[in-house]
């Protein structure tokens, strides 16, 4: 798993943690996250279009907690800056530009997360050793 996530997109230990939680749930509920991802990612760059900051709080935020849920922390911590500079450019009446970075930054990360995180749990996908006794798989 690891070695398929070179960036460290994933903390795989809490993605076992959270398939072993949910159990048969699992995949339904990682297809929620897909679903609501999708939704959160487009609402939010709608909001940073209309320089509404108050519009980027709950998508970031729902994002925020259901990245953790499956381990997906690089996301979760993108949503969370969007989410912490739209609450407080809320607060302060000012418009949410310091956001804009962590914006154009979220589609990318969370479409290469979203990836990793379903060929993860495609049970089609045939997972092979990367070494045994010195030799590449298939010789």
């Amino acid at each position: 798993m690891a070695s398929q996530d070179p960036n460290g997109l994933v903390d795989w230990a809490a993605f076992s943690q959270a398939r072993t939680e949910l159990g048969a749930n699992f995949v339904r509920i990682l297809g929620y996250f897909h679903e609501d991802g999708v939704k959160s990612v487009a609402r939010i760059e709608e909001a940073m279009r209309a320089n509404n900051a108050a519009a980027l709080v709950l998508p970031a935020h729902t994002l925020k907690g259901e990245s953790h849920q499956f381990g997906a922390e690089p996301l979760a911590d993108c949503a969370a800056a969007i989410e912490t500079i739209a609450r407080h450019c809320v607060e302060n009446r000012y418009e949410p530009s310091e956001a804009l970075p962590h914006v154009v930054e979220l589609r990318p990360l969370f479409e290469a997360t979203l990836a990793l995180l379903e060929r993860e749990a495609n049970p089609l996908v045939e997972r092979r050793p990367a070494a045994a006794f010195g030799r590449r798989p298939g010789l």
